[in-house]
């Protein structure tokens, strides 16, 4: 998978985000349903925001994954307001990623289309009932993983999503490896093992992505997860758009 140039540690997440090149993200999200975002936190950005893990205040609510199936290892879904830098990365990546949306969602013939700013978006999402914030702060530790899965929380899902790696691989921790299947039609599902290092994201398909066929565009289906953690702590941000019923 395909990396763009690096940006400076000294400057706003929210520019590193417009100074991706958007047109080769969509084209690796077009091809394989996944795209890495390097170096979209600084190595100090990463600390704090995995600091936080700890406290109550920012968060909704915990989940240990063992005691619903989920695998082992645990979350807490952020509160509002969002804290900085997360609410910053929302809002500026999801204008980039729309338009990859709406293209997929034409592709497949489906009749949703997303707004081009996040803030119309989530006002979409709370008329419909989902209110709830969905970023999360994501812990492992060793023989933790996550099985594979879809972030889909009610009716209106975007169809994409980010995921950045807070801690260092090696350093920190071994295994847990970022892990993407794909199925599609009348074939055996297709694995893919994400490589990321601290600070970096990757933008990947939430449900559903279109790939062109010798009769046109069909629809695969994809789930993603982390496979096992052998030793040290893992700590990941995930960033959804849509908000929970």
């Amino acid at each position: 998978m395909s990396r763009t140039a690096l940006r400076p540690d000294d400057t706003l997440p929210a520019d590193r985000v417009a100074g991706i090149d958007w047109d080769a993200v969509a084209a690796e999200l077009d091809q394989h349903g996944a795209a890495v975002l390097p170096a979209l936190l600084t190595p100090e950005e990463c600390r704090a925001v995995a600091a936080l893990y700890p406290e109550d205040k920012p968060f909704r609510s915990r989940v240990v994954m063992a005691r619903h199936g989920f695998g082992r290892g645990e979350y807490k879904y952020f509160a509002y307001p969002l804290p900085d830098p997360l609410a910053g990365l929302r809002a500026a990546l999801y204008p980039r990623l729309a338009p990859v949306a709406n293209g997929w969602n034409a592709r497949m013939g489906i009749a949703t289309r997303y707004p081009e700013r996040h803030e119309a978006f989530l006002k979409a999402c709370h008329a419909g009932g989902q209110t709830r914030p969905t970023p999360l702060l994501l812990q492992y530790e060793p023989g933790d993983f996550n099985c594979l899965h879809q972030d889909l929380y009610g009716d209106l899902a975007f169809p994409l999503q980010v995921a950045i790696l807070l801690s260092e691989p090696g350093r920190d921790f071994t295994g847990g490896e970022f892990v993407l299947t794909e199925q599609r039609p009348r074939m055996q599902s297709r694995p893919e093992v994400v490589p990321l290092r601290q600070g970096d994201g990757v933008a990947f398909a939430v449900h559903h992505r279109p790939v062109a066929g010798t009769r046109g565009d069909y629809r695969v289906n994809l789930r993603h997860g982390v496979s096992r953690l052998r030793s040290g702590r893992r700590h990941t941000l995930g960033i959804i758009f849509h908000d929970a019923r």
